[in-house]
């Protein structure tokens, strides 16, 4: 069964998991939004690392580097030599402060040694209309929000930032294959149990999660929505939230954002 619990970008939803029985009977699926919080928080009201046993990574949402086609970048590299001839120049689009594309923008940034101006949205809608009519002219989208417009040529798409070229756009090379390695920034999800869960609980819901995404049904709900699945047991995901948060830090940092 599941319960929503809307609020700070999933944190209230976070800290009620937290704090529920550790029997197994209340999880939480967690993201790589709750990692972004966590490193800008003065005061997060839980610690991914401490206060969840990871069971399983279950899918991920790629994020995609466009541009506004008047850019005339038609690769990662163009666009970092664009940006340094013209630091503090060019302007990228988020879906707001302290979201995925906006610390994925300023990790870019970081990277690269170029200096982007951010310009906040309430969300990919009103982000993606202000890139397309040229308000804008970069942005690290959900790849759900732009694909319909790379496909109409109303946007150029550069790049996947992720390890692997995402089902929803496979000839799209990755950060790494454009020349800047160990990038992924794509939206991730896991699900977690409440620290202190019982091992043998945590093992058996392990073994359940990846039959369950890789079912017929799953992958026919998931690739409609552009979500790729994800594997790593509980070792895998506790090793990966510790890299996330390293690199969420850094792109925090880099943004001004970390308290």
């Amino acid at each position: 069964m599941v319960e929503n619990k809307p609020g700070a970008g999933s944190s209230l939803a976070g800290e009620f998991s937290a704090r529920a029985p550790r029997d197994g009977y209340t999880l939480f699926l967690g993201s790589s939004a709750n990692i972004a919080n966590q490193v800008i928080a003065a005061n997060p009201s839980f610690d991914m690392a401490k206060d969840f046993a990871p069971i399983a990574l279950a899918t991920t949402a790629p994020v995609i580097l466009v541009v506004h086609p008047s850019t005339s970048v038609a690769s990662v590299g163009e666009l970092i030599a664009l940006a340094k001839a013209k630091p503090g120049e060019i302007l990228y689009a988020s879906t707001g402060v302290g979201t995925a594309p906006h610390l994925a923008a300023e990790l870019f940034n970081t990277r690269a040694g170029v200096k982007m101006v951010h310009v906040p949205y309430q969300g990919s809608p009103q982000a993606v209309i202000d890139l397309i009519a040229g308000r804008t002219a970069v942005m690290f989208s959900p790849a759900s929000a732009v694909i319909s417009q790379i496909e109409a040529g109303k946007l150029k798409a550069l790049a996947s930032a992720a390890d692997t070229r995402p089902s929803i756009a496979p000839n799209l090379p990755t950060m790494a294959e454009a020349g800047m390695p160990d990038f992924d920034t794509s939206i991730w999800f896991g699900l977690m149990a409440p620290a202190g869960t019982p091992a043998e609980i945590v093992d058996k819901l392990a073994r359940a999660v990846p039959e369950a995404v890789k079912s017929s049904e799953a992958q026919t709900a998931l690739k409609s929505q552009g979500f790729d699945t994800l594997s790593g047991g509980p070792d895998a995901f506790a090793r990966f939230i510790i890299a996330e948060t390293a690199k969420w830090s850094e792109a925090a940092k880099a943004a001004g954002l970390k308290k």
